[in-house]
């Protein structure tokens, strides 16, 4: 280990998260209780850079034990439900959880996929049927031979784009998306960008990968950039979308410092805001996302120190900092002033109706944010 590796891990400092703060939102309005549930970890695909990609011989959850934790959690008072996997529609009872859920009375049903299931006209008319409030579709390349390189799943990119083909046919609106930022794909980001906009997914994520569990830790040299080198194009990223009025795209999982001219297009910020957050896994249980987070999976060193955004910005993953170094952590001289995401105008087919907790304006979407362990 190099001196500075060495420095690095000695000096890094554990952090909170405004996750933990009292359960208000701006405004004095509670903060809307979100579940994130992990069906399984089985998926129809196998992309390298899968958190849970070393998970896949772990059982999935029964049918009855989704449902009791659905149970549990609406007693708990959430109202916003996200199912993920794996990926979640492949499961055969996939259609009577969500139908469970609409009965149940979650505000928001959403499902995070890789839209290969509901390439299938029928499944995507059912899948609507059944209640799914949102869609988050995973795209990790501007074309077939990017995305099935990433996803290693032959011929998704093209399932992928009939699947959200279907469900705008059918009068879908709620349709968002993420993408996984890697050593594979970062150069293209912003065509992958282009193509978000020719699909008219006008919220969208871009998710530095997390190299602390799954495939980016196996495989660290090949997937994990450094973030010198992948923030530019997340920058140009976000520049193309606001070059064309969309400034609902997000990145998230990065220093600060290095996206100081998009602070109000910091996913955690935004998420923080609005959300307290449960992950709820077949493995493990977490109900306080942001303080696991800020405590174990993010880490900012003594070069922080003194940096104007040391409070909003939750570092770089531990892992990161162990296998390279802290050296492109810059502290950002002050004052600065974050700018106020819930100013940026809604699209309005994606507005939500008077009385929603989350209207006018939603801090979420993107997607799914890769899960945190205790």
């Amino acid at each position: 280990m190099s001196a500075r590796k060495a420095k690095a891990k000695q000096e890094t400092l554990p952090q909170g998260s405004a996750e933990t703060a009292p359960a208000v939102a701006a405004g004095g309005r509670p903060k809307t209780e979100k579940l994130v549930l992990f069906t399984g970890f089985s998926c129809n695909s196998h992309c390298h850079f899968c958190i849970d990609l070393n998970k896949r011989d772990v059982p999935d959850k029964t049918t009855q034990q989704i449902v009791r934790e659905m149970v549990e959690a609406k007693a708990k008072g959430v109202t916003y439900l996200e199912m993920i996997g794996g990926e979640s529609t492949i499961r055969g009872d996939f259609l009577p959880i969500v139908r469970t859920a609409k009965k149940l009375g979650f505000k928001d049903i959403v499902v995070v996929t890789n839209g290969r299931m509901l390439a299938y006209p029928d499944f995507a008319k059912a899948t609507l049927e059944a209640g799914v409030t949102d869609l988050v579709f995973s795209i990790h390349g501007h074309d077939a031979k990017l995305h099935d390189a990433v996803t290693a799943a032959p011929g998704s990119f093209e399932q992928l784009l009939q699947a959200i083909a279907n469900v705008r046919a059918l009068g879908f609106k709620r349709v968002f998306g993420n993408c996984t930022v890697v050593k594979p794909n970062m150069r293209s980001m912003p065509d992958i960008g282009r193509l978000f906009l020719k699909l008219a997914i006008h919220h969208v994520e871009f998710i530095f990968v997390d190299p602390n569990y799954g495939g980016a830790y196996s495989n660290f040299t090949g997937l994990v950039p450094r973030i010198s080198e992948a923030a530019p194009f997340m920058r140009q990223t976000l520049d193309v979308g606001r070059a064309a009025g969309v400034r609902h795209w997000t990145v998230r999982y990065v220093p600060l410092c290095h996206f100081t001219d998009y602070l109000d297009q910091i996913s955690e910020i935004r998420e923080v805001a609005i959300f307290r957050t449960r992950h709820w896994a077949p493995d493990f249980k977490n109900d306080d996302v942001g303080a696991s987070r800020g405590a174990h999976g993010r880490l900012k060193t003594e070069r922080c120190r003194g940096c104007a955004l040391w409070e909003p910005c939750e570092g770089i993953w531990k892992e990161y900092l162990k296998r390279y170094d802290d050296s492109e952590l810059n502290p950002v001289p002050g004052p600065v002033e974050v700018p106020d995401w819930r100013r940026i105008p809604e699209h309005p087919e994606l507005a939500r109706k008077a009385g929603h907790p989350d209207s006018p304006h939603e801090a979420r979407h993107g997607g799914a944010p890769p899960r945190q362990e205790p």
